[in-house]
């Protein structure tokens, strides 16, 4: 199941305060800019999420901020900008003002994945202040449920006598369904058609409904309709099994190999942010995942939990926009 967050969408209020009630603790978060100027926070939080509301992205992103607001004493609010692979929403933080009140919740795709493939109009290193590291969520290897296959073997099998048959849905070229997919193609020695979405959540409706018949989403975004029996879980395209589904093999234990995808995710600021506002900004981040209840929501639906500092964030985002720069070149994946 999702996590409870009532009705909200779009642009919404998700937590406040009043500065008067904030505790001392809380209070020593804020900074004191000049002498005389307001302390920060002094007005809403705005936090864009690359993809539509109703995703799984969305959903933490709203998990996270229901929390954040009442620490810091001011409303924070949720800005979907989906689009381009996460590329509008990129480019908007990037563009926005340095000052602590536009922040990103970005991920694998908009920092990696698809920088990696093709040229964007923001720099996924320099065009950013890494806040921190949110959590993990392995890649889910879903069909829909009117597929007559058994398991990967028979899948493979089937692909191989009938190339053109079936369809697999990925939130669009760049991301990590779409590498995922064309990394097992790549594996397996198969042929299977792409069909890329502007997000998961249109392209999970339409794998449901059996109008594409595959999908790589993560394991937090799948694991509700795996639940619910709308999706059937073939096989986990990570280095192990899940405990959520200890069931379901991992690709390399259903005979393919060479198929990780972890998603991860984190918090970003504009390039040139203050120092100071990063650090309070990746304590506050830090208290709120180590909450009992974000870390239940989160591990519910098949994300792992697990903060850094700015710079091991920054660093793991460096690290795999190479990687996946190698996987681009060996996969010879385009953006078209």
């Amino acid at each position: 199941m999702k996590p409870n967050l009532g009705p909200l969408r779009g642009r919404e209020r998700l937590g406040s305060g009043p500065a008067a009630l904030i505790a001392p603790a809380v209070a020593a978060l804020m900074i004191a800019a000049a002498p005389g100027a307001m302390a920060w926070p002094d007005k809403t939080i705005t936090i864009v999420v690359p993809t539509a509301a109703g995703g799984g992205n969305d959903a933490m992103a709203r998990t996270i901020a229901q929390k954040l607001g009442p620490l810091l004493g001011q409303a924070v609010i949720i800005d979907n900008r989906a689009g381009a692979n996460g590329a509008i929403a990129s480019e908007f933080v990037a563009r926005a003002a340095p000052d602590g009140y536009t922040l990103m919740f970005g991920y694998i795709a908009t920092h990696a994945m698809n920088p990696a493939l093709q040229k964007l109009r923001y720099d996924p290193v320099a065009d950013f202040a890494p806040v921190g590291l949110v959590g993990y969520s392995p890649t889910l290897m879903v069909a829909s449920g009117t597929v007559p296959v058994k398991d990967v073997k028979d899948l493979v099998a089937q692909l191989k006598a009938t190339p053109d048959k079936y369809t697999y849905a990925s939130a669009g070229n760049g991301t990590a369904p779409h590498y995922a997919a064309e990394l097992f193609k790549l594996s397996a020695g198969v042929v299977m058609l792409g069909a890329p979405y502007k997000g998961s959540a249109p392209a999970v409706t339409d794998t449901i409904a059996g109008q594409t018949q595959f999908m790589f989403p993560s394991l937090y975004t799948a694991l509700p309709h795996v639940k619910a029996g709308k999706l059937r879980a073939m096989a986990i395209a990570g280095p192990r099994r899940s405990a959520l589904l200890p069931d379901v093999p991992t690709l390399k234990e259903a005979g393919v190999d060479g198929v990780e995808v972890q998603q991860w995710y984190g918090f970003f600021a504009p390039a040139r942010t203050p120092r100071p506002l990063i650090d309070q900004l990746n304590k506050a981040l830090n208290q709120v995942l180590a909450d009992k209840e974000v870390v239940k929501r989160m591990e519910e639906h098949g994300a792992d939990v697990e903060t850094s500092t700015p710079e091991k964030f920054g660093e793991l985002v460096q690290s795999e926009l190479s990687k996946w720069k190698g996987v681009v070149q060996r996969a010879r994946l385009t953006a078209d």
